[in-house]
């Protein structure tokens, strides 16, 4: 059978088995539909509220509730009650069949299913719901080519009908604030129908109180020039605050004197938001290569103090020395880890990821958290039984979100309060998506960390996620939690929401995006650290760094521990020494980021000298991931600053030996 063009949308499957599943996803993805697949009844009600597909294939047997009462259940509701639903099912009975139609189904495909027969009736329905859409708009537009042929009699009525459609809301009002119009768009805008508003003082009913004496300049403004317009914060009537475009033009009567104010406000709400995170994310751009570039001095600083007390501690025995020793190592460490939260922030780190249940994440936090917080602090866990989707990522980093977060929830309760940690599906669409310039439009696990504590406000809740930012007293925050955070979920490619009052508490709502590969358990290799440390046997290695202290200490470990060592302070000296020990060298240890020619174009050029050349990335801006996307496959492994003299040793044996 030969089909026309298929027609192009969403498909929802719902089937309780995995076979079946299976085959309509392959067979639909085959013809370039979307697919999205529900095992179950009550899934599929509430994709179907989120997701709105095009059609619906249902399977009538079911366990929980059947598809006859799924199907009910769509069609009772006025956001699924269109999607068209074709029945899938093992029945010939027609009393069935009738029910099904009855119940608002649009066909039946019988199984064991045809796929052609599929595609075909797929097809045949969305075209027939596109047909309707098209003649539906077609009669709208059919109807306003009428209303534009009105006889000039009814010239009046027209132009009014034309202030209702607008979304615009249009105000008149009288000298005295006593609004006389207010047209349709008025009434979807703010919630008041004309009846409510009219007779109304306008600026008791739409303004907050801290307007009132920036409204008073305007009206002396409109009343001197006869016109204004700028933004304005105006509330509806359910009390929610909005951001409008207002123009403000002066009327005047037949006499020419003053006699009303004719206003036009356009609701721009949305562009608002989406400008300020526009703005919040330039702004934490510049400070991200602000840190990152700090971060990169610092490693550098780091790496031959951490290299340096290593060997001290094989040289000076005596238990004094080696107490201190150990306290600078600590404190180094403790350094080093700050730096890391740092490119965090700055999006420079990006781990192995595997595939992670959710649900395994907040459990582990939840048995860590009410272990050490005070029992005045209620701690809640919501998490659905089933159906929760798993995601890609790194459990460390994550683990550490969630702790940064419940932390500064606790903080923010210091009388004790609720903590509730939860975790549910998430759909994001066009419209969100236009909302959020971080969100993309596709499926999302949200995980929500909420509060009953003091709130944040306004004033400050555009800076929480800036490093070193913090509202804690001295010496008890560092001002890296929430960027880390930040850092962390864009590494993900994912987003952060804040929900937040002053006095009531506040949620932050972590969205991060699905993965379809099942988890499976990580089992972490304990044994390393208990291994023998493996030396040199007189290998020749050129070390590569523009840092004076990190190549000497460099030189000094790997001679201890018997390589031989040439030293380059840049990429140019390093093409000399190697071309002139080509034969000799066995590994190149370099530094990405040198000055007169940096770690990428020395690699390039060593390649050309030698393609077999062993090679070793170091940095300390990018992680291994970051830097075998820019290099490919010229290097043999990658170590991030600050590293000890172990990891060199490790990584050293590995190149050599080509592990």
């Amino acid at each position: 059978m030969i089909f026309n063009k298929p027609e192009e949308g969403v498909i929802l499957i719902v089937d309780d088995t995995p076979i079946n599943l299976e085959v309509l996803f392959n067979v639909l993805g085959n013809a370039n539909f979307k697919v999205l697949v529900a095992e179950d009844g009550e899934s599929a009600i509430e994709m179907a509220q989120y997701a709105t597909p095009d059609l619906i294939l249902l399977d009538i047997l079911m366990p929980g509730i059947d598809g006859f009462e799924t199907c009910n259940r769509l069609k009772s509701d006025r956001s699924t009650q269109d999607i068209p639903i074709i029945f899938l099912t093992a029945l010939t009975d027609k009393v069935d069949k009738v029910k099904g139609l009855n119940l608002g189904a649009v066909d039946y495909i019988t199984k064991p299913l045809e796929h052609e027969e599929v595609l075909a009736r797929v097809n045949i329905h969305l075209r027939l719901r596109n047909l309707t859409k098209k003649l539906t708009e077609q009669n709208e537009r059919l109807e306003m080519e009428i209303f534009e042929r009105k006889q000039a009699e009814q010239k009046i009525r027209e132009q009014a009908a034309l202030l209702d459609i607008t979304k615009d809301a249009i105000i008149v009002r009288d000298l005295d604030n006593q609004i006389r119009f207010w047209n349709k768009g008025a009434e979807c805008l703010y919630g008041w129908m004309a009846e409510e508003a009219l007779g109304k003082n306008a600026n008791q009913l739409l303004y907050p109180k801290d307007t009132l004496v920036k409204l008073k300049n305007i009206q002396e403004t409109v009343a001197k020039f006869g016109s204004w317009q700028g933004e304005l914060n105006q509330v509806t009537k359910q009390g929610q605050e909005m951001i409008v475009a207002s123009r403000w033009t002066l009327v005047y009567d037949d006499r020419a004197k003053p006699k009303s104010i004719l206003i036009v406000n356009s609701d721009i709400t949305e562009k608002k938001q989406l400008e300020a995170q526009f703005l919040r994310a330039q702004r934490m751009e510049s400070l991200g290569t602000l840190a990152s570039g700090i971060a990169h001095d610092l490693n550098n600083a780091l790496t031959p103090m951490m290299m340096s007390v290593q060997l001290l501690e094989k040289k000076i025995t005596d238990n004094q020395s080696q107490k201190w020793l150990s306290i600078m190592e600590t404190n180094i460490k403790r350094a080093a880890e700050l730096v890391k939260q740092v490119l965090w922030f700055s999006r420079k780190v990006q781990d192995h990821f595997t595939t992670l249940r959710v649900k395994d994440l907040i459990l582990e936090i939840e048995k860590i958290i009410k272990q050490t917080f005070s029992k005045n602090i209620e701690i809640y866990v919501n998490i659905p039984k089933q159906n929760l989707w798993n995601i890609s990522g790194d459990a460390t980093q994550l683990h550490q979100v969630l702790m940064n977060l419940c932390i500064n929830a606790r903080d923010a309760m210091p009388d004790g309060g609720i903590l509730q940690i939860s975790a549910r599906n998430f759909w994001v669409d066009s419209q969100y998506s236009r909302m959020n310039i971080d969100s993309k439009v596709g499926s999302y696990v949200m995980i929500s960390v909420s509060d009953t504590g003091t709130g944040i406000s306004k004033e400050i809740v555009d800076r929480i996620f800036e490093p070193f930012f913090t509202t804690k007293e001295v010496g008890k925050g560092t001002g890296l939690g929430l960027s880390t955070v930040m850092g962390i979920i864009k590494s993900h490619e994912g987003f952060v929401n804040v929900v937040t009052e002053l006095g009531k508490g506040t949620e932050f709502q972590i969205c991060l995006p699905i993965t379809q590969v099942m988890a499976v358990e990580n089992i972490e290799d304990t044994l390393r650290d208990y291994e023998e440390l493996p030396v040199g046997h007189g290998e020749l290695i050129l070390v590569v760094d523009d840092e004076y202290a990190i190549r000497e200490i460099t030189k000094t470990s790997l001679e201890k521990n018997a390589y031989k060592v040439l030293v380059a302070s840049d990429g140019i000296e390093a093409i000399a020494l190697y071309t002139k020990n080509q034969q000799e060298i066995s590994v190149v240890l370099i530094d990405m980021m040198m000055p007169s020619m940096d770690g990428l174009t020395t690699i390039q050029v060593l390649k050309k000298i030698n393609p077999e050349v062993k090679i070793i990335g170091v940095s300390g801006l990018s992680s291994n991931n970051d830097m075998i996307k820019v290099v490919g496959n010229n290097i043999k492994s990658f170590m991030l600053k600050p590293y000890t003299s172990n990891d060199l040793l490790r990584s050293l044996h590995k190149v050599i030996n080509g592990n």
